[in-house]
């Protein structure tokens, strides 16, 4: 009688399975859907992610896991971050770029991920990956970095709104008055 396959074993069928696909199968943001909470999975998440040459809807899958469960290890919470920062600089994968902003919200404390943030914000960015970075902002929760960023979007005319009602619910005052000691806009 042979053991029963343990979870690793599937993992890696699935990962093989993935990798001899065509490269805009569907079955691939399928597989990738099935890895969701399995932390063994992270590494190929990662790789996925961060690949531009990937399918695209892989990667938006990839990244949505990656913002629901964000690796514990902080080494590995870095590497996912660089990776979601990659996505959102791809310029040929719009959809991508958008779910890769909105992904960011757990890794928001490396200062490289806030400046990408901050970045997405700006007037000239996708409206979509601009509202998505916003809701990044939001799910991040308060800081004096997030808190500036905000007050200084108050003044926007498309998310003005959004920011100081986020300002709001995080006990804020949204006018730029009341910026953090010394920190300056960082918008």
């Amino acid at each position: 009688m042979n053991p029963p396959p343990n979870r690793l074993d599937g993992l890696e069928r699935l990962i093989e399975e993935f990798r001899t696909l065509p490269a805009t199968s569907d079955r691939k943001r399928e597989i990738v859907a099935e890895l969701d909470d399995t932390p063994d999975a992270l590494p190929f998440l990662i790789a996925v992610v961060a690949d531009p040459r990937e399918y695209d809807l892989a990667r938006v899958e990839a990244a949505t896991i990656l913002r629901l469960w964000p690796p514990s290890d902080p080494v590995t919470a870095r590497t996912a971050a660089r990776a979601l920062l990659a996505a959102l600089n791809d310029p040929e994968e719009d959809l991508v770029r958008q779910y890769a902003a909105e992904a960011l919200g757990p890794y928001a404390d490396d200062p490289a991920v806030h400046g990408a943030l901050a970045a997405s914000l700006k007037p000239d960015e996708d409206p979509l990956v601009r509202h998505n970075a916003l809701a990044a902002v939001e799910e991040a929760g308060p800081s004096d970095a997030r808190t500036d960023v905000l007050r200084a979007l108050t003044q926007d005319r498309d998310l003005g709104r959004a920011a100081a009602r986020i300002l709001t619910a995080w006990g804020q005052r949204p006018d730029a008055w009341a910026m953090s000691s010394n920190q300056g806009l960082r918008y």
